[in-house]
């Protein structure tokens, strides 16, 4: 179960950007997982609760968006929800040889509350993320308060 693994991995990005910024504590974590990740909703809460135990982040909730996959024939320029399973033929002109996926295969972090940092970015920063990002990035974890 690679949930694990991810869970492990985002309560330790998380927890050193909350330590850094002189948190005491782990509220909440938000996520962007995308329709194509190969995550299961249910599974990543369960390994991350168990993650969290003995962290900062011992009892936060983890808010996960779910991102939905589209995707662009360049043939054509049309561009489609593809869906799960995806479809990748588009559905103008029937090519699957030149189709690009646009979005839904994103796991990333877009926001944490914490407790006792310093002064907080504005939560419009946080909530800026691009539900559907182009050219993945890691981009810094946001604070609020």
């Amino acid at each position: 179960m690679h949930e694990m693994s991810i869970a492990v991995a985002v309560v330790g990005q998380v927890e050193e950007a909350a330590e850094a910024a002189g948190a005491s504590a782990v509220t909440s974590v938000r996520l962007q997982v995308g329709e194509l990740a190969g995550v299961v909703p249910d599974a990543l809460a369960f390994c991350f609760e168990l993650a969290c135990a003995g962290t900062l982040l011992e009892g936060a909730a983890l808010e996960t968006e779910t991102v939905p996959a589209r995707a662009r024939c360049r043939a054509c320029a049309y561009d489609w929800a593809a869906g799960m399973p995806p479809r990748l033929a588009c559905p103008r002109c029937e090519r699957a040889a030149d189709v690009e996926l646009l979005c839904g295969r994103e796991l990333q972090i877009t926001g944490a509350r914490w407790e006792d940092g310093p002064a907080a970015a504005p939560a419009a920063a946080a909530s800026a993320a691009a539900p559907c990002p182009y050219a993945p990035t890691r981009e810094p974890i946001v604070e609020e308060r």
